[in-house]
């Protein structure tokens, strides 16, 4: 299993008491609770920790694209991985691009070869259709979100790999000269990994024949993420063959502290205001109609249905597998279990969530570094 040090670059100092006058910390919270001055300490802060990730041997850090909220302050996460790109050495993830909501995804496709080239061919390139609340940002009709992500997927890979210029006439792209300079350093083209909520179409998508990308389940319960990365295998098996272990993966918050009872206490304050502050959507804004399919979003709503319903408690996120948290061998081992049961190939921990100051973040890498990953390398994982 492979360790990436995921950040989501949350306004950290967002006044929680936003929830006595707004519904969401997403698309209708006033920019007037943005402080351009603590902005600018937060951008440097964060990437001092990830770069201290790097330092501390991560096999890669991994950065992502929201929009219009306090959850994640990395609307272009092309300016964040270039100015990681110089100063780091492990794999640099950009997980991931939204596809549906660019109008020219040639740009993409360019921001990704810059980046590949700077790095030496360290990049890992994630696409994904946006969260619901980023078609309301974007003013962007979620019903057409497969069909855009799939055309400028096809044309990111034709513009990656085929000499140009050429013409690209398709439904909701067309671009007379498509010619890419740069051309990526990894050739054919860098590793394509695709996140996702667990939408069925998505799965099955990612897991054809002619792609095999890596499926990675984003912030959920565990019982969800099994679901989930099995349903890839399903899909795998049914075009032909058996997914590996590196091609899936998953997205959970992360604290290691001195003891548990140390980890619980320190980390409580920050889980909960990432969970029911940072995290809260109207249901509009988390699927919008046509976003899923009828039969998708019944599987998502099922799936995470631990998710739903008041105030999350770290206790409830503890047991629906939502948090890790403890001394450095409960994490061990819970760890050695998921890996076990799920099969993981790749596991993202995300050491920094809601509040969470910059010392204790810097501890919370520094444990995680020190006496999870080594520990974990070192052991033969038995799957089921």
């Amino acid at each position: 299993m492979k360790f990436i040090a995921f950040h989501l670059m949350p306004y950290a100092d967002l006044d929680l008491s936003y929830t006595d006058r707004y519904e969401s910390a997403w698309v209708t919270l006033p920019n007037s609770y943005y402080d351009p001055v603590k902005g600018h300490a937060l951008y440097n802060r964060y990437l001092d920790e990830l770069e201290y990730a790097d330092q501390l041997g991560f096999d890669g850090i991994g950065i992502n694209e929201h929009h219009q909220n306090a959850y994640g302050l990395m609307p272009t996460p092309g300016v964040i991985a270039g100015a990681l790109a110089r100063r780091t050495r492990g794999s640099l993830a950009v997980l991931g691009r939204a596809l549906p909501l660019v109008n020219n995804p040639c740009v993409i496709a360019e921001e990704f070869s810059m980046i590949d080239n700077i790095t030496g061919g360290r990049l890992i390139a994630g696409f994904v259709r946006g969260i619901g609340a980023e078609y309301h940002s974007w003013n962007m009709n979620p019903a057409f979100s497969h069909e855009r992500f799939g055309e400028a997927h096809d044309l990111i890979v034709r513009a990656w790999t085929e000499t140009g210029p050429f013409h690209w006439r398709g439904k909701h792209y067309d671009f007379r000269y498509v010619n890419t300079w740069p051309r990526p350093y990894q050739q054919p083209h860098p590793p394509i990994w695709i996140p996702s909520q667990g939408s069925r179409e998505t799965i099955v998508w990612a897991a054809a024949a002619e792609r095999k990308y890596t499926y990675l389940q984003t912030y959920s319960p565990v019982a969800a993420v099994k679901k989930f990365l099995d349903m890839y295998r399903e899909e795998a098996q049914k075009a032909g063959y058996t997914a590996t272990p590196e091609q899936v993966g998953w997205m959970a918050p992360v604290f290691v502290g001195e003891t548990d009872a140390s980890a619980r206490a320190e980390a409580q304050p920050h889980i909960e205001s990432f969970a029911n502050k940072f995290l809260r959507m109207t249901p509009e804004m988390v699927r919008p109609p046509g976003y899923l399919s009828l039969a998708s979003a019944n599987a998502v709503l099922e799936a995470k249905s631990s998710q739903a319903g008041g105030a999350r408690t770290i206790d409830q996120l503890i047991e629906s597998g939502q948090l890790i948290c403890g001394s450095a061998a409960t994490v061990r081992d819970q760890l050695a279990e998921h890996e076990r049961t799920l099969g993981l190939g790749h596991f993202l921990a995300l050491l920094q969530f809601g509040t969470l100051p910059h010392e204790a973040t810097m501890r919370n890498i520094e444990r995680f570094a020190r006496d999870v990953i080594p520990q974990l390398r070192a052991r033969t994982p038995v799957t089921v």
